[in-house]
């Protein structure tokens, strides 16, 4: 891969880390502030816990426009800002309500990020590097969700009781670095061109970029053709993109019903439960972050090689052996050790298969005029799922009030059973994706075979 095209991609992608470290340095903060604040098992879900994740369905469903009006470069910029500005109100926060307030600014801030960043990563590189440098988004994401686990780790204790305001507030530092860094990506030539008919500056970015003059003027020509086929006024929600808009869909739906979000917001509170003391689980919870990480490299380094399908089928056995022997460990009493090394076995499964491809195939099955909105309703679909989960766990998971009390295998075998579902889904109803052209993808999907990509 061309190295400053690897340098810009990488550059987008750190809008991952930032949604992975926003998204898991609650872990270490729930049990202070549940103490702090002493609010009950559903204000702490409502609110608390689940707030960032309703500003992530925010985001999402509607990142689409900026990304669509402004372009994906400035909405990057934007969402670097939000990050900055959650981190610092979050750390600074005299109550719940305030508190709560910041989290909802950084959830808007991931949600739109993993609209954005996807998108642009997709349009600015081929169909032979496209799944690898996309999935670098994901890779970012447990990247940050490793330094989160850490830094957790590094700052319990540090300021007493309100350590928890170290461990949201160190944040501000990366997200003020990323958002300098932004400014000096150029911006997709697909955007200029579909958007704004700017052939020059898209062709100037190409040969930026990498591409030769002959490659970046085939390249412009395809999409200006296809762009000269479309049907103007047709919206997302047309007959036409019936197909990627279920795809996009299921993969999300499925992505939240495997469980992966309540095993990383509460993984301290679980390993706990499963006879850990206070200090190991929160150090565990580290393995878990050098697990995602290592087995999303794998799936990095896999998907543009076997492709997003067999990464799918390999992952979705493993959710379902994993999260039927987590349940088990819980029903049977079997140890903490055991039940550790299959929640391992659960975040790897995750990491080389859904964590791999979500991200990448959603940002390849719609046609550019589209892309934004269809990003956003299946990234908007991924975290309606996730912020419901998040809001319903305590209910189920809290050891004096919840419905399942102290034991919370009823739980995991939902997420076995719900895994076996989307193993069929795979099997029956998954496209490959793997080294096909954006148009000629989303021709074959839209069954335009001679119009708009």
């Amino acid at each position: 891969m061309q190295s400053k095209l690897l340098r810009i991609s990488l550059t987008a992608a750190l809008a991952g880390f930032l949604f992975g470290f926003d998204t898991v340095v609650i872990s270490g903060a729930n049990l202070p502030i549940k103490a702090l604040w002493n609010t009950s098992p559903w204000f702490h879900g409502t609110f608390i816990m689940s707030m960032a994740l309703w500003g992530t369905v925010f985001g999402s469903v509607f990142g689409g426009i900026p990304s669509d009006k402004l372009g994906r470069k400035k909405t990057l910029f934007w969402i670097g800002v939000l990050y900055f500005t959650s981190a610092m109100g979050s750390a600074l926060a005299t109550d719940p309500y305030v508190f709560s307030f910041f989290r909802f600014i950084g959830g808007v801030g991931v949600g739109a990020s993993s609209v954005a960043a996807p998108i642009y990563i997709s349009e600015i590189s081929s169909s032979e590097n496209r799944g690898r440098l996309t999935a670098m988004y994901q890779f970012n994401i447990v990247f940050g969700i490793f330094v989160a686990f850490i830094s957790n780790y590094l700052l319990k204790g540090v300021g007493g009781d309100n350590d928890w305001r170290w461990m949201l507030g160190v944040e501000g530092i990366p997200a003020l670095i990323y958002t300098l860094m932004v400014l000096r990506i150029p911006n997709s030539p697909r955007w200029l061109l579909s958007r704004k008919g700017q052939e020059e500056k898209a062709l100037d970015i190409l040969k930026f970029l990498g591409y030769s003059l002959e490659a970046a003027k085939t390249e412009i020509k395809e999409v200006l053709e296809a762009a000269s086929r479309s049907v103007t006024k047709e919206n997302l929600f047309s007959k036409a993109y019936s197909k990627p808009l279920a795809l996009a869909f299921m993969l999300a739906f499925f992505n939240q019903l495997s469980g992966i979000n309540f095993i990383l917001y509460y993984a301290p509170e679980i390993l706990e439960r499963a006879g850990l003391a206070s200090s190991e689980s929160l150090f565990n919870s580290i393995s878990i972050g050098i697990v995602n990480l290592i087995f999303t490299l794998v799936g990095v380094r896999l998907i543009d090689n076997l492709g997003r399908k067999k990464l799918m089928f390999i992952g979705s056995v493993g959710y379902i052996v994993s999260l039927a022997m987590v349940g088990w460990c819980f029903y049977s009493g079997a140890g903490s050790g055991l039940l550790l090394v299959f929640v391992l076995v659960f975040i790897a499964s995750h990491a080389i298969g859904q964590g791999a491809v979500i991200w990448v195939f959603i940002s390849e099955i719609f046609p550019t005029k589209v892309r934004a909105y269809g990003q956003s309703w299946g990234t908007g679909t991924h975290w309606v799922f996730a912020a419901l989960i998040t809001l319903l766990t305590p209910i189920f998971l809290d050891a004096e009030e919840g419905i399942f009390g102290d034991n919370p295998w009823p739980i995991f075998a939902f997420f076995a059973g719900m895994m076996v579902l989307q193993l069929l889904w795979v099997i029956f109803k998954m496209p490959e994706t793997k080294g096909v052209s954006l148009e000629e993808l989303s021709a074959k999907l839209t069954g335009r075979k001679s119009q708009e990509n």
